[in-house]
């Protein structure tokens, strides 16, 4: 074992997180407690500092296109992506803001919500062919709808699909089950995880909500930052 030395001076955060130059990169941002809950009084906001939030803004600015999924939407009360102090330059060349990508099967959404009407960028929606034909319909008229998948969706085609579309460089905002959904797919490239310095108890959910991954992901830290007593952990994978 070794120390954790902090580096002297502030970390160039832009350039600690940024993609790949080459393919398709899938990322993903999470926070957990120390006992590993997910989420404080339903949230996982409430789990964060400054720090987090700030980082939760930049990795949106890196990104292409944010996924989440529909109950975290709900859960969250998600409204569309908005420029952010901190964005100098890590947008040249693409549009304002990342598209939202929303995974919902059964198309349970409010179209009339912000995160639809107050979007710079037209919101994005991964369905099924099997969804009601009146709700597919609906989600057409206000937003980017990919199927992928008939029944279920499949993350490897809504993966190429966004990379047909110019969005390779990709960031999941969860929730628990569809970051489960993507490690079980084999699709996963990169994990930052935000360690927050509280014992919660309780059966809290965790950060992968979905059952067990027949063959682990084992990762590698890239890096590993602290704020407060927050720890900022990056994990790659090797391909």
């Amino acid at each position: 074992m070794r120390p954790l030395s902090p580096e002297p001076g502030e970390a160039d955060l832009a350039e600690r997180y940024a993609y790949p130059p080459d393919g398709t990169w899938l990322r993903a941002n999470m926070v957990a407690s120390l006992d590993g809950a997910a989420q404080r009084d339903g949230r996982s906001g409430g789990l964060g500092n400054a720090a987090d939030r700030h980082l939760f803004l930049l990795l949106r600015g890196l990104a292409d296109v944010v996924i989440i999924g529909a109950q975290t939407v709900r859960a969250e009360g998600y409204g569309p992506v908005k420029p952010s102090e901190g964005w100098d330059g890590v947008r040249e060349g693409r549009t304002p803001v990342p598209p939202i990508a929303i995974v919902s099967r059964s198309l349970d959404l409010d179209f009339e919500a912000p995160i639809f009407t107050e979007a710079e960028v037209p919101t994005m929606v991964l369905a099924t062919a099997s969804a009601d034909p009146a709700r597919l319909a609906a989600a057409r008229e206000h937003a980017d709808v990919i199927i992928a998948g008939k029944d279920s969706l499949d993350f490897a085609v809504a993966v190429r699909e966004l990379a047909k579309r110019g969005h390779r460089r990709l960031l999941c905002e969860g929730g628990p089950s569809v970051l489960g959904q993507l490690v079980a797919a084999g699709l996963l490239d990169e994990l930052c995880l935000t360690l927050s310095p509280m014992l919660l108890g309780g059966n809290p959910t965790r950060i992968l909500d979905a059952p067990p991954v027949p063959v682990p992901l084992e990762l590698k830290l890239a890096h590993a930052l602290q704020d407060e007593e927050f720890l900022f952990l990056r994990y790659t994978r090797s391909r």
